[in-house]
Parts: C-alpha cells; sequence; structure tokens
C-alpha cells in the first residue's frame, strides 16, 4: 500500500508538470488533457507488464523488468555509506576495480554477461537508471515505472512535435500511429530498455527536426550528443540506425537541387565503409563479427529456455558480407511479417500478429489513397523508411525468437506508420468515407 500511494503521488506530480511545461502544452493538435490521459494508459499497460512477469512468467531473475531493477539494489546500498562509490558506479568512473566486483559486482546477475565482447553491456545502463531512481522511489517497483511512462511519453511528445508541421489535417492519426501502437504501448511503458530508448530516439528527433526549422536553441547540440551516447549506451545498433538517416535528412534539408538518393548513397557507403573496418582501428569492434556472435547466443538462450517463439534461421551467419546480404530478405521478413507467420499460440503472440494485419491494412490504404506523387515529401518518406530497413535487418539478422522480434521493433514501428501517413490523402479517403474524419485530424 505504501509504495502504491508513491506511486500515486508522483503521478499527480507529473501530470502537474505536464500542465506547466510549454514542452507538452504547446503541441499542435495535443491538448495536454489527451496527453495526460496517454500517461495514464501508459502506466496501466506499464503495470500490465509488470503483471504479465508477475504471474505468467514469475521467474523473477530472468524478467528483463525485474532483473535489473534487483540488480539496482546492491549498487544502491553504498549510497548510504559510501555515496563516492555510488556515483562512481552511476557515471563509470573508476569503477572497473576488485574493490567493486568483490562489495557490489558479484551479488549482481547480469552486470557481466555470459558471453563479453569489446562492444558495451548495455544491461549497465538500466541498472544504472534504476540505481538513480531510487533516490526517490524507496526501492518501491511502481515508483520506476511511473517515471519510466513519463519518460517514454516525453520521447513520444517529441516524435509528434517533429513530425505534426508535415501532416496537416492528419493529427489525430499522428498521434494513433507514435502512442497507440499495442505492441509500443506496452513494451514501451515499463522499467525496461525501450522505455528510454524512446525518450531519447523521440528528443533527438525533435531537436533535429527543430534546427533544421531554424528554431533550435544554444543547447541544442549539446543535448543531441548528451541523447547520442545514452542511446549508444542503452542500444548501439538502433543509434547507428537512425544516425545515417539523419545525416541524409540534414544534408538534403540544408542543400537543394540534387536528388536525394546521391546524397543516401554517399551517406550510407561511408557508414558502411567505416562499419566493416573499424575493427582496424578498434581490434574486437568487428561489426559482422558481433552481429554474428548476437545471433549465436541468441539461438543458444533460446534453446536454453525452451522458447515457444523460437524460429530457427535458415543460416547460421559468419562475419562475411555476401552471406549477410544473401540473408537480407529473410531478416527483412522475419522482422516486418515473421510476428504475423509464426504469432504462436499464446495471447501476446496473437495481439501481435493482429496488430501486423491492423498494419499491413493501413499501409496498404495510405497507398491506395495517395496523394499526388508530385506533393509526397519523397525525401522524408525515404529518409523514414532507409531508417526502417536498417534497423529491420539488424533485428532480422540477430533476433529467432518471435517475443524478442516484437519487443525490439517496436523503435521502429511508429516511424514506418507516419511514412504511411506522409503518402496519405486524407481528403481522399474521408470523401470515402465521411466517418473517418474525426479519426483523422483535430
Amino acid at each position: 500500500m505504501p509504495g502504491l500511494l508513491l506511486a500515486l503521488g508522483y503521478t499527480a506530480l507529473l501530470l502537474l508538470l505536464m500542465r506547466r511545461v510549454r514542452f507538452f502544452t504547446e503541441a499542435p493538435g495535443l491538448p495536454v488533457a489527451w496527453t495526460s490521459w496517454i500517461f495514464l494508459l501508459k502506466i496501466v499497460f506499464g503495470m500490465a507488464l509488470w503483471a504479465v512477469y508477475t504471474y505468467l512468467y514469475p521467474d523473477r531473475a530472468t524478467a528483463d523488468v525485474f532483473k535489473y531493477f534487483d540488480d539496482s539494489a546492491h549498487m544502491f546500498k553504498a549510497l548510504p555509506d559510501h555515496p563516492g562509490d555510488y556515483l562512481r558506479m552511476v557515471f563509470g568512473i573508476g569503477n572497473d576495480t576488485p574493490k567493486f566486483r568483490d562489495l557490489y559486482y558479484k551479488d549482481m546477475n547480469n552486470w557481466v554477461r555470459h558471453y563479453e565482447s569489446n562492444v558495451y553491456n548495455d544491461a549497465h545502463t538500466i541498472i544504472r537508471f534504476n540505481a538513480v531512481v531510487r533516490t526517490i522511489s524507496f526501492g518501491e517497483f511502481h515508483v520506476h515505472t511511473v517515471i519510466s511512462a513519463f519518460l517514454s511519453l516525453t520521447g513520444m511528445v517529441g516524435l509528434y512535435r517533429a513530425f505534426v508541421a508535415s501532416l496537416p489535417g492528419l493529427e489525430r492519426a499522428l498521434l494513433a500511429a507514435i502512442f497507440l501502437l499495442p505492441s509500443v504501448l506496452f513494451w514501451a511503458s515499463g522499467v525496461i530498455k525501450e522505455s528510454l530508448l524512446f525518450f531519447g530516439l523521440g528528443l533527438l528527433v525533435h531537436l533535429v527536426f527543430r534546427m533544421l526549422a531554424g528554431r533550435g536553441r544554444w543547447q541544442d547540440p549539446l543535448i543531441m550528443v548528451f541523447i547520442a551516447v545514452m542511446l549508444y549506451f542503452l542500444k548501439f545498433y538502433v543509434l547507428l540506425s537512425l544516425l545515417p538517416a539523419l545525416v541524409v535528412l540534414i544534408w538534403a534539408r540544408r542543400s537543394s537541387g540534387t536528388a536525394l538518393w546521391p546524397k543516401a548513397l554517399v551517406v550510407y557507403g561511408l557508414f558502411a565503409l567505416i562499419g566493416l573496418n573499424v575493427q582496424r582501428v578498434f581490434p574486437g569492434m568487428d561489426i559482422l563479427g558481433v552481429l554474428t556472435m548476437k545471433q549465436r547466443d541468441f539461438i543458444g538462450l533460446a534453446i536454453q529456455m525452451d522458447s515457444g517463439s523460437f524460429v530457427m534461421p535458415p543460416v547460421l551467419l559468419l562475419p562475411d558480407v555476401g552471406l549477410f546480404l544473401s540473408q537480407a530478405p529473410y531478416a527483412l521478413f522475419i522482422t516486418l511479417l515473421g510476428p504475423l507467420v509464426h504469432a504462436g499460440d499464446g495471447a501476446l503472440g496473437m495481439a501481435s500478429a493482429a496488430e501486423n494485419v491492423i498494419m499491413l491494412v493501413f499501409l496498404a490504404l495510405c497507398i491506395m489513397f495517395h496523394r499526388p506523387w508530385k506533393e509526397v515529401d519523397g525525401k522524408l518518406v525515404t529518409v523514414l523508411l532507409l531508417y526502417v530497413l536498417l534497423l529491420a535487418l539488424v533485428i532480422g539478422w540477430t533476433t529467432p525468437v518471435m517475443g524478442a522480434v516484437v519487443r525490439y521493433r517496436t523503435p521502429l514501428l511508429p516511424f514506418l506508420m507516419i511514412a504511411g501517413l506522409l503518402v496519405l490523402d486524407h481528403h481522399r479517403i474521408i470523401a470515402k468515407w465521411p466517418w473517418t474524419r474525426n479519426w483523422l485530424s483535430a
């Protein structure tokens, strides 16, 4: 009961904060009352995630929603008597020593992963996040749910603000595409990495669009660097999928008279060249080797845990460019359509399959009722699809478990839906089905 009252108190404070901060109150077509209700909805879904891993899958040691929260208690215990140790662990300064391993890390189950590589262990980030939130949560889990839901909401509001100017008359459709996709609501509202991921993604895209619109502020570059570092330490492959798309967009918007595709080829070619040779400068950072290892580790874990949604890939990857390219169609298929084809028997699998059907129908309608192609912002649509495709490839190459695919692909789904909305001619669809008017626009 004390934990519930504390969570309710923080919820009330954050609702009040949202009514006082211009970032939330000045989003066109998104009244703060709606944002408040979405926040409450996200808390409900965050608690649903807690319930699933409390009652349906009760192994606390293997549940992401609990295992990093539990590990953070060992970091937080340093604060009362050794605040210096606590701060060094939170900020990662001089904390990789036998002293810290003996006093704190040996009691954690996820600080050191079974298969180490030179790529940063992103579990550290979510453990540190929980250790920081413990300073105000007093160890009450649902306070962490409220904070996670609020951070995720903040990023999504940033994403909405970035694209709303490009979609006049489609404000409500944009709201649904960003905030109300069921898998995004479920996986990006609880105490897991996706909530922080959406916080960083949304704010980074918002700041880039604000800069391109000539409304940037002097501190924006510093904030963007901070967010980029956070995303790298959270899920580096999502950041590396987004960065080239943003570079192409900035280049395209800052120049005129040149088609997008030459710029895209140059940018993605340079990123590929650097990515395929980075191990020459930083040994152990072989990108293809890392992806190969992630696929094999995931397969081993799925077999060990007897995962019900495991789908054996047709080919085991090797650090070979040709092999990766040959498996690209399968990777795209398994990410974008796999949850539909391999739905499984559980409720979550069936819900994912239903969501996939709805998204396919929606995208088909966007193409059927498309605007005249010369009126479509082809550059923006292309940039969004480049991000979606690259992230879908990485997920499909490395993730053979449909339950994980549904979760890992959440950062690309809103962007895919927004690309569809940029093509849609809402006047045509309203003319055919007048009842859709109130569903599409504010």
